[in-house]
Formats: C-alpha cells, sequence, structure tokens
C-alpha cells in the first residue's frame, strides 16, 4: 500500500539540516534542524545570503563554486560528501558534512540548490584528538 507523504512534513521530521537556497544563495528554506545545528531561528535565516553559516576565510572560495554551479548546471558535489567548517549564530565554528542537488527551473536552468547538512563536529574533535595522540605515541616510541 502506498502512501502520499507530504513534503514539508519529511523536511521538518528530519535529523539533518535542510537548506534551501536560490540563484543568488539567499536561503529559502531552513528547516528545524538547521536552526537547531546553527542556532539561527527560520525568521532570521529566511531571505539571508549563506554567508551567514560560512565562515569569512571560505567565502570568496564558496561564491567562485556557487557561481560556477549557476553558471554550468553542474556540481561535483551531489553525491560526494563536501565536509567544511560553518559558523554557529554563537559565533563557534562547526564542523559539518553535507551534499547538494540543483533545483531546476522549468526551462533547465538552476533556480537553486538544497543542501543536506550533518553536524560532524563531535567526531571531528574525537578524531583530531586521536590523531594527536598517535603522533604523541609514535615520538615517544621513537
Amino acid at each position: 500500500m502506498r502512501t502520499a507523504v507530504d513534503c514539508s512534513q519529511l523536511v521538518a521530521a528530519l535529523g539533518d539540516a535542510i537548506i534551501v537556497s536560490d540563484a543568488k544563495g539567499a536561503i529559502t528554506l531552513w528547516n528545524a534542524a538547521a536552526e537547531r545545528m546553527f542556532g539561527f531561528t527560520e525568521s532570521e535565516a529566511l531571505g539571508r545570503s549563506l554567508d551567514l553559516i560560512i565562515p569569512e576565510r571560505q567565502r570568496q572560495r564558496h561564491w567562485d563554486g556557487y557561481e560556477k554551479t549557476m553558471d554550468t548546471g553542474e556540481t561535483r558535489y551531489g553525491n560526494d560528501l563536501l565536509r567544511v567548517p560553518a559558523l554557529h549564530k554563537d559565533g563557534r565554528t562547526l564542523s559539518i558534512a553535507f551534499t547538494v542537488s540543483l533545483l531546476k527551473a522549468m526551462d533547465g536552468t538552476v533556480s537553486g540548490i538544497v543542501a543536506v547538512v550533518r553536524d560532524e563536529t563531535s567526531r571531528w574533535t574525537e578524531e583530531r584528538k586521536l590523531r594527536r595522540r598517535l603522533a604523541e605515541l609514535e615520538a615517544a616510541a621513537g
């Protein structure tokens, strides 16, 4: 038996952040998980630039890639997980991983991007500690 799924319920229920931005990079969808992850409410995020969550030092690279994607209609991050730093509302840095999908208008042009984002800050911090400890043990072993 098939049941119809209301997409708005699906987006709201997911544990991963769902962020949609238009062709210019303005946020048009921000689910509850994005609010929990980044600290900005939906009303604070909607209509704002993605710069809201992009660290200053990453912005030029991000926008170069974003504009290229809008121009070409292609992205290399549709299937590959991209891991980058991001900003929380309180100013702390997060480590996130995400994939993106292109949204297209009726004429086939790219009209926006949807990103499915997961906070990997805890995992990244643990990995860094383990690498540091391994380096210490290797140095002690000589």
